[in-house]
């Protein structure tokens, strides 16, 4: 069987504010590759944002845009609804820095900065994790490995 799978090219989430969303991932360091526009899915506003020195992306859609998604969409005001997809996660050179960062730009705690030792042989894992702007879970880790 052949091997297909190369990366991962983007995860998507559908932002509650979608200009603020995007100005959240900027500061963190991604940087816009493009933005469109697809009035037949009634999407106002979509963009491709950047993870510097790949070939990933965060895609950003409006509150609005009626985009193939898992699970039921949460009220404006309400917690998230779990579904499938449980993080995604950004390599960084700090994860506390990271953390306090996020916090900093509007995100809220999640998981403090820890460090993990997980499985046999050990491998030790630094990282955080803070609930974003629309509520989903981003989790930063240090590459020790």
């Amino acid at each position: 069987m052949a091997n297909h799978i190369t990366g991962v090219h983007h995860i998507a989430i559908q932002a509650k504010d979608y200009k603020a969303t995007i100005r959240f991932y900027e500061a963190l360091g991604l940087t816009l590759f493009h933005s469109w526009t697809l009035p037949e899915f009634n999407i106002e506003y979509a963009a491709l944002l950047g993870i510097p020195g790949t070939n990933s992306y965060i895609e950003i859609f409006d509150k609005g845009a009626n985009v193939a998604t898992q699970g039921r969409r949460a009220a404006a005001e309400e917690t998230p609804v779990a579904g499938a997809l449980l993080h995604f996660c950004f390599t960084v050179k700090d994860a506390t820095t990271a953390y306090h960062d996020a916090l900093a730009l509007g995100a809220t705690s999640c998981v403090p900065p820890s460090v993990l030792i997980l499985g046999e042989p050990p491998l030790t894992v630094r990282n955080s994790l803070v609930y974003g702007l629309d509520g989903e879970v981003i989790e930063f880790i240090e590459p020790h490995w």
